[in-house]
């Protein structure tokens, strides 16, 4: 059988979680595709997580990241250290994920050597310029150099056809996210063991809040601190699991902020099997992250997105997930709602998933066999509504 080589290109734990179904598949599907797992660092301990979760190992590390680094500067870092890299391995395909800086500048890598790219998770758009910044601008520079396009939704792929993208190039896969999420919640450990066993333990119900986008630092932060103290305030048998993410600044930010509230619990970020079993045991999501949005209907867990906008209304048309922006009474008002209602409750966390049936990664490596010309059968887009 003729035998391809299809690189995996990603730096941070959101992409490694996304791209881990991916490189699974492709070890199993049999279509003659080799992977090739090129990783930049772009988030180091973090990732070392997600590469031992879903069994990858680099085969190359650029490790790139630096003290103080800017965007701009890892763009100057990446793209000729990556172009180079490419140029030796010369791989058949090169496959990125969503929209970080990593994706921007290993598509542009790849480009420069005229080596295809196919993007993962492409045609999500706000419409607006920096938010979020920069991965706005990163996702729509990526699909101007990408050859192939995996959309996750419908709407995505609309997106893309509406910016002039061949509609032959795109493809409707859903997320593999979901694959993740449901390969991993069988091997999740238990809470009562380790160092979340206190979550099991809290009396009445739980609000688990991620935030840590940078356009939600400063004022809008300090909004959302104080819409959760304003929760436990109002709600006395309520608790917040806050989970704090590396960045120096939204640490300092919620120890400040959040740090004397007895009911606010701060924390450092689990492992993913661990807070997939954590988003278990929790009533109610508040999150600016857009893979929790994808996660989060799966489990039956309603979303509150702390967010201006968001490049995932499926969710929030499919009533999973609600965006709330980052004004403390929109985010007092509809959590609230939420823990007095049970009919509101009952509503969000009954409905179904938009992102993905748990298949994605299958018609991934179905879509990069056909495109490498390795199957000869164009594989059929996804669709939710349908099944």
């Amino acid at each position: 059988m003729e035998s391809k080589s299809v690189a995996l290109i990603f730096g941070t734990r959101p992409e490694a979680i996304k791209m881990g179904p991916v490189h699974r598949a492709l070890l199993e599907a049999g279509h003659g595709l080799r992977p090739i797992v090129i990783v930049t660092g772009q988030h180091r301990e973090l990732l070392r997580q997600m590469l031992d979760v879903f069994g990858m190992s680099p085969a190359h590390d650029l490790d790139v990241m630096a003290e103080g680094q800017t965007p701009a500067s890892l763009t100057g870092v990446l793209v000729p250290r990556m172009a180079d890299l490419l140029l030796a391995e010369q791989p058949d395909m090169v496959v990125v994920q969503g929209d970080t800086t990593t994706t921007m500048c290993a598509a542009m890598a790849a480009f420069y050597n005229q080596i295809p790219v196919a993007h993962l998770e492409a045609g999500l758009r706000t419409n607006s310029k920096y938010s979020p910044f920069p991965e706005e601008i990163n996702r729509r520079l990526t699909s101007q150099m990408a050859d192939l396009h995996l959309a996750p939704t419908r709407r995505a792929r609309h997106n893309l056809q509406a910016e002039g993208i061949a509609p032959p190039s795109i493809f409707v896969t859903g997320n593999t996210i979901v694959d993740a999420l449901l390969w991993v919640r069988d091997r999740t450990p238990d809470l009562g063991e380790g160092d979340y066993s206190w979550v099991r333990e809290l009396d009445g119900r739980t609000i688990l809040t991620t935030i840590h986008r940078r356009e939600n630092l400063g004022v809008p932060f300090t909004s959302i601190c104080l819409a959760l103290l304003e929760l436990v305030e109002r709600h006395p048998r309520l608790n917040i699991v806050f989970p704090m993410h590396p960045n120096p600044k939204v640490r300092a930010a919620a120890r400040e902020l959040l740090g004397a509230s007895a009911r606010i619990h701060l924390c450092e970020p689990p492992d993913y099997l661990r807070f997939v079993a954590l988003m278990q045991q929790v009533d109610i999501i508040i999150t600016d992250s857009g893979g929790i949005q994808e996660e989060a209907p799966a489990l039956g867990i309603p979303v509150l997105v702390a967010r201006e906008t968001t490049e995932r209304p499926e969710g929030i048309e499919a009533g999973v997930t609600q965006l709330v922006g980052t004004e403390t009474g929109r985010i007092v008002a509809a959590a609230s709602e939420l823990l007095a209602n049970p009919s509101a409750y009952d509503a969000m966390a009954t409905g179904s998933n938009p992102y993905g049936d748990g298949r994605a990664a299958e018609r991934t490596v179905d879509v990069l066999a056909y495109a490498l010309g390795l199957s000869e059968c164009r594989p059929a887009d996804y669709d939710w509504q349908s099944g």
